[in-house]
């Protein structure tokens, strides 16, 4: 089986930034998405799911945008760096929507109180990563 880390290194490509911060950010992503997609389904199966709407809401919201940025991330030939900043700012933006709901519900689910967890890592990797982005200037420089 590859690892995230095992198929950035085969790349021909330089990647964006440092292997270690894009491969756990995409590695969290991925747990990320599984987490909220499992916190959904536990939350629909609940005996009364109404007062966890939101909840359900946005842990699909946040496993869509968590699954398109690791594949926007694993793409490393010729990335457009500012379609990724806005990519990752806007999924450590739901991870912390997402984080802040289940939170509310963790004292009484166990599968929020985890997923608030992840997605309080996955909000980290993704503005970590952010930050560690070229500038645009080095982006061309990157595609020459």
């Amino acid at each position: 089986m590859f690892t995230v880390s095992e198929m950035i290194k085969t790349s021909s490509s330089a990647a964006i930034t440092e292997d270690a911060e894009l491969i756990k950010c995409i590695e969290t992503c991925l747990v990320c998405a599984h987490a909220c997609v499992s916190c959904a389904d536990a939350c629909v199966g609940e005996a009364d799911p109404r007062p966890l709407g939101r909840c359900i809401t946005l842990d699909l919201d946040c496993a869509d945008i968590c699954q398109t940025t690791w594949r926007l991330l694993a793409r490393q030939h010729t990335p457009e760096v500012a379609v990724l900043a806005r990519q990752l700012d806007l999924c450590a933006f739901v991870c912390r929507l997402c984080a802040e709901e289940c939170e509310r519900h963790a004292s009484m689910h166990e599968h929020c109180r985890v997923c608030a967890e992840t997605c309080r890592w996955c909000e980290q990797a993704c503005g970590a990563l952010l930050a560690k982005l070229p500038a645009r200037d080095e982006q061309s420089r990157m595609r020459h």
